[in-house]
């Protein structure tokens, strides 16, 4: 099991980082790739997943290190998820 944070070649993700996460976790690190920066609702919509299954998704991968998020200009209550490094 790797511990390390993911490692960015170019435009993409190691993602040796996040073979042990579960299946969900890979969707929405997928998701975010294909999409770039998504809302939990907009990473529900776009992989089908509940959103309970999208929260513990992103909580396993900020704390593997492969995604960041910020709060969103638009509407101050939402957060932004992207990729680690983008």
């Amino acid at each position: 099991m790797s511990t390390s944070r993911p490692e960015r070649t170019g435009e993409r993700v190691d993602w040796g980082a996040v073979s042990d996460l579960p299946p969900s976790a890979k969707l929405v690190a997928k998701a975010l790739e294909h999409e770039g920066q998504l809302t939990q609702t907009g990473l529900a919509d776009e992989t089908l997943l509940p959103a309970r299954t999208v929260r513990y998704a992103l909580s396993r991968l900020e704390d593997a290190g492969v995604v960041h998020s910020r709060v969103a200009f638009t509407d101050a209550r939402k957060r932004v998820y992207t990729l680690a490094g983008e």
